[in-house]
């Protein structure tokens, strides 16, 4: 295998997460619990074996270690681990809502913050505490955050440890790069890896899936006693929401997707389109970094790339010790770059981390390669790499490996960035052969669904969001023409308006609508 072939895909990054930067028992089969009411049927169409799990009731309980100073409540929903053979096993998937929920509530809000690998309670929690969801939104739903399975609070995959962990994000391939030498570094970092995970997840892994995670919304839909699915779904969030409405477009209700995924991309086209659309991000950031008083470079934007192609470069050469001791090498400098380009407001931490970097301080790019993994304290607060990891190998087909006029081609268009997003590809090693399809959604049938995209998306081109409001049957696309990663509740009263007026009115936005910042 030639790893300089196998681009890394960097979907990740929740939504929420960079904005906040700077028991179960059984009970009536046909009624659950919620705001102190029973509700109606909710399981038309579930087979006899999967009642069992749809006839739960849920039990609030205080949330362990919440990381906001609102009241919220949690609860544990059982699933089965194959849902297309419920008698082979049970996982846990867990939920959080606002204990100080609406008088009178026209149902749950479910959401996702993306991935795959984010956690949604903590993107309820981040909300509670820092914003991030409309006040709308708050008054007319109950808040559900799940962690999907594998993430998190849910029954989690495990791989390494923190040192592990550390050495295989943030250590020095040997030899130089693009080196065969390297390039076996690299692959055995990737093999003990997925090692790893089969050893400490074991059968789990096989059904870490968007097909199976999907499932597991209805089984959550109906246990909070929801006739249809309310769903706000960011980045992959989307292609989890858009699977969704292909497997049960019968029980779609308002379903909002923002920065929207191509589910037909196959997944080195993912790759690829991702590198180009950092570089031209970073592009942007220069631009407009250049014409403050505080950015490390002078010159044109082009030259400003020179320097940092020379930094990287020497940080592969000679890596800057962290107070931890860590290395920065030139990897880790780029997860720091593309960290900082998913949100406009980031770009200051980004202008510290370079000219630190540039005067011999590994601290700023440090500090946000570790937020872009998850590494806070000295330890891992979540395991969002290795659940990224899980749903890549098992959702993406194997593919064959990039020409090398694919390569030439991809250096031509994105020469800073290219080589940076490529390595090994751990599913080479993965315990299981990958089930996920690539192919176009169309969830015939379906309510409307809106889908949004944003023009200086870098993480989810506005392209993908074009594609998917066209492949789905009752789709609309709103566009916003803004930098950064996700629109909803990032700087657009035009975006937020037409989001809360179709999650709370059911008032779809009109065709083609464009929307501005501010």
């Amino acid at each position: 295998m030639n790893v300089r072939t196998r681009i890394r895909r960097l979907i990740a990054a929740s939504a929420a997460l960079v904005a906040a930067s700077l028991a179960v028992s059984c009970a009536n089969p046909f009624s659950v619990e919620i705001a102190g009411e029973e509700s109606g049927p909710v399981l038309d169409g579930v087979a006899d074996e999967l009642l069992p799990f749809y006839e739960q009731t849920l039990a609030w309980e205080a949330c362990e270690r919440p990381t906001t100073s609102e009241p919220v409540e949690c609860a544990t929903v059982t699933a089965p681990l194959d849902w297309h053979a419920p008698e082979a096993g049970e996982i846990d998937l867990r939920i959080a809502r606002a204990a100080e929920r609406p008088f009178d509530p026209q149902g749950s809000l479910l959401l996702n913050p993306g991935g795959p690998g984010a956690s949604g309670i903590d993107l309820l929690f981040s909300s509670l505490e820092y914003g991030g969801l409309g006040e709308r939104l708050a008054e007319n739903f109950d808040l559900v955050g799940f962690d999907p399975r594998g993430v998190a609070r849910s029954t989690p995959v495990e791989c390494l440890d923190t040192r592990g962990m550390d050495a295989f994000l943030y250590d020095i391939p040997e030899g130089e790069r693009g080196s065969s030498t390297w390039e076996k570094s690299q692959e055995a970092a990737a093999e003990t890896f997925a090692d790893a995970c089969a050893e400490n997840s074991g059968d789990l892994l096989e059904f870490i899936t968007t097909e199976q995670a999907a499932r597991d919304m209805d089984l959550l839909r109906a246990v909070l006693g929801d006739r249809e699915l309310t769903y706000l779904g960011y980045s992959y969030g989307t292609f989890l929401g858009a699977t969704y409405a292909q497997l049960f477009p019968e029980n779609v209700g308002r379903l909002v997707l923002d920065g929207a995924l191509d589910p037909s991309v196959p997944g080195s086209e993912v790759g690829a389109t991702q590198v180009e659309a950092f570089e031209q991000a970073l592009r942007t950031y220069l631009a407009s970094c250049l014409e403050g008083t505080t950015c490390p470079f002078r010159g044109t934007v082009e030259q400003a790339l020179d320097e940092i192609s020379a930094l990287l470069a020497s940080l592969d050469r000679q890596p800057l010790v962290s107070a931890d001791g860590r290395e920065l090498g030139g990897d880790a400098l780029m997860t720091a770059v593309v960290a900082a380009l998913y949100s406009e407001e980031n770009w200051p931490y980004l202008t510290d981390a370079l000219a630190g970097a540039l005067d011999g301080d590994p601290t700023g790019a440090m500090f946000l390669a570790d937020f872009y993994n998850g590494r806070e304290g000295g330890v891992y607060t979540s395991n969002s790499t290795e659940a990224f990891q899980a749903y890549n190998c098992m959702d993406y087909p194997t593919e064959g490996e990039m020409t090398e006029a694919q390569e030439r081609e991809l250096e031509e268009k994105a020469p800073v960035t290219w080589q940076y997003m490529m390595g090994a590809d751990v599913c080479e090693f993965w315990a299981f052969p990958p089930t996920g399809e690539r192919e176009e959604i169309h969830a015939e049938g379906a309510a409307p669904i809106v889908v949004i995209g944003t023009t200086g998306d870098p993480a989810t081109p506005f392209a993908w969001a074009e594609a998917l409001a066209a492949q789905l049957s009752s789709g609309t696309l709103v566009t916003y023409e803004g930098e950064g990663h996700t629109a909803y509740q990032a700087g657009s009263d035009c975006v937020d308006d037409a989001v809360e007026e179709y999650l709370v009115e059911g008032t779809v936005p009109e065709e083609g609508l464009v929307c501005q910042p501010g």
